[in-house]
């Protein structure tokens, strides 16, 4: 750290690092609370327009099949044309809500670190923006930016291709194919089904046998789910995602596929061949695609100089708060990875930081 960069970086109050749900919902609570934009608050997003995640999601998942989607504190997404984009939907509606809440949120900006600053701040540096010195962090990154590939004996012999959810642009890329769908999530399952309308063969293959869940995802199941997750936050483990505890939704569309057998699971191969995938009993699939739905992973290494994790490899919170850090606060992130979570816990956090820097030893410090 530099004289030069620490004189140059402008002074907030919090620094909020990522504008999709999970950071507009912080931003809003901030505004509520008596913080103003661009002065007392940096909204700092990577994303180059509003939509956070969404605006990447691929054209074929429509609005009426997105899976646990909750209105934004303080504006409901309402009469929201269910065969539109999600992409669309979702984006448009959180630009109506940066601008009806005057969130002026700055794009796009990479942050590139968070490193302790003089005077008991925190310093936000990022490569396009100038930094940042901040009182408090609220780190809303999520996870599109980190799509997890697990590794895969033989796949650098595969002559077909790869694709990873991030990548998916839908159905019509697979036309006429052989293609192997891996992973136990919606998003495995709505590729699977659109594929396998325009394929020539499909084969799913999970870790673990999927579970199939009647009845609406609603707001109490997404407590409840949200529960389980805290669990291992709490302990300072990796978080699992909420999709992976709620299981998967039973609709009619996925009741139709496990009646054609579009949706009948296969274990996880063994290795992948030039031509295919291979099971230890001798099976084999042959492939010309592998679509890789296999999720995934928190976006948290421009925090790395702050030392948050434990040994257990995840960061412990106490609600949104880093134990070993009491300035740093991360939303969609465990418990808060759901649409649900990010409004509760925005509200969770932004209490608490209000809380902390209002406190007569963080006055005289």
């Amino acid at each position: 750290m530099t004289d030069r960069g620490t004189r140059d970086a402008r002074d907030v109050d919090v620094a909020v690092v990522g504008a999709g749900q999970a950071g507009l919902s912080a931003a809003y609570h901030l505004r509520r609370a008596g913080w103003e934009p661009g002065r007392g608050v940096a909204l700092l997003d990577h994303s180059p327009a509003p939509g956070g995640a969404w605006q990447f999601r691929w054209p074929s998942l429509t609005y009426g099949r997105v899976h646990g989607m909750y209105d934004l504190p303080g504006l409901p997404l309402v009469n929201a044309p269910e065969d539109r984009p999600s992409s669309e939907v979702i984006g448009d509606y959180f630009a109506r809500y940066e601008r009806t809440f005057d969130l002026r949120a700055r794009r796009p900006v990479d942050v590139t670190s968070v490193s302790e600053g003089p005077g008991g701040r925190l310093l936000v540096r990022t490569r396009d923006d100038g930094d940042w010195s901040a009182r408090a962090l609220i780190n809303a990154t999520g996870t599109w930016e980190r799509p997890f590939l697990p590794h895969c004996p033989g796949a650098e012999t595969f002559r077909g291709r790869q694709v990873h959810t991030a990548g998916y642009r839908g159905p019509e890329d697979f036309a006429g194919e052989r293609v192997v769908v891996v992973g136990g999530g919606t998003s495995a399952v709505q590729h699977l089904l659109e594929i396998a309308e325009v394929a020539a063969d499909t084969v799913w293959v999970t870790r673990r046998p999927p579970v199939f869940r009647a009845g609406p995802f609603d707001e109490r199941r997404g407590r409840e789910a949200v529960a389980l997750v805290d669990e291992r936050v709490r302990a300072g483990l990796p978080p699992r995602s909420v999709v992976s505890v709620t299981g998967l939704v039973m609709n009619e569309a996925v009741r139709r596929g496990r009646e054609s057998g579009v949706l009948e699971r296969r274990p996880m191969f063994t290795r992948i061949t030039p031509r295919g995938v291979a099971w230890d009993d001798g099976s084999t699939a042959a492939a010309d695609s592998i679509v890789w739905a296999t999720g995934f992973r928190a976006a948290l290494g421009h925090l790395a100089p702050l030392r948050l994790r434990e040994p257990g490899g995840g960061i412990r919170l106490e609600g949104t708060r880093a134990v070993r850090d009491p300035r740093v606060h991360l939303l969609g992130y465990g418990p808060s990875a759901s649409t649900v979570g990010a409004n509760r816990y925005g509200r969770a956090a932004v209490r608490e930081i209000r809380r902390l820097l209002e406190s007569p030893a963080r006055a005289a410090g």
